[in-house]
């Protein structure tokens, strides 16, 4: 799960094989970890989650849901990229996440909490030099 600029905001494991959609619900129980949120929450979904199913969790959880329908682009991704996928981009570029051969998911969690940490302080950084400037902002090292 991630917000608009792709930090990572929660994480449910599973297997390889296993298909993203039973894992929707403890996904969204993450949401509850986070504090105060917005009443305006909109979760982007692919086709892969277009079922009378998931339209219901959403409901009974107060959620508005954007679910693409088999067959068709969704709506957030006919322009770019899904936040969510370049965010499993850049935690796939941590070598030691992408063939994980641990067995307890303590050190697994502990992995995935540090890549994030990285990659959100990242983002942070590359928008505050476009969001916060000044007139004596550091430039660039000589």
């Amino acid at each position: 799960m991630t917000d608009g600029y792709g930090i990572p905001l929660g994480r449910v494991l599973a297997g390889a094989n296993c298909h993203d959609s039973p894992l929707l619900a403890p996904t969204l129980d993450r949401l509850a970890e986070l504090g105060p949120l917005p009443n305006d929450i909109t979760v982007h979904l692919d086709a892969g989650y277009d079922s009378n199913k998931t339209r219901a969790l959403l409901d009974e959880r107060g959620l508005h849901g954007r679910i693409a329908h088999k067959g068709e682009k969704a709506p957030i991704q006919a322009s770019r990229r899904w936040h969510v996928e370049r965010t499993h981009a850049w935690q796939n570029a941590f070598h030691r996440l992408s063939r994980c051969y641990e067995r307890r998911a303590v050190v697994i969690d502990a992995f995935f909490d540090l890549a994030d940490t990285i990659i959100t302080v990242r983002s942070l950084i590359r928008r505050s030099w476009t969001t916060h400037r000044w007139d004596n902002r550091p430039r660039r090292c000589p």
